[in-house]
């Protein structure tokens, strides 16, 4: 879900223990309102996260939530 009015922001899922990691180290992750806690974060877009590690994070989130692509 991305929130397209007001302040920019992002819901990504993530392993529970990455999920807390991530909260204590970046004042604009936070725990996901209205859903699994454990495995959801809204990232505030707000230029604090470099752009390689919020692409990193996303293609977790993706991998996460679509399943790792088989070989």
């Amino acid at each position: 879900m991305v929130n397209l009015t007001g302040e920019p922001r992002l819901n990504l899922k993530c392993d529970p223990e990455l999920a807390i990691e991530r909260r204590e180290h970046y004042p604009s992750v936070e725990p996901r309102y209205h859903m699994n806690k454990r495995h959801w974060n809204t990232i505030r877009i707000d230029g604090s996260i470099p752009d390689n590690l919020f692409y990193e994070w996303i293609n977790h989130s993706f991998e996460l939530v679509m399943g790792k692509k088989k070989s």
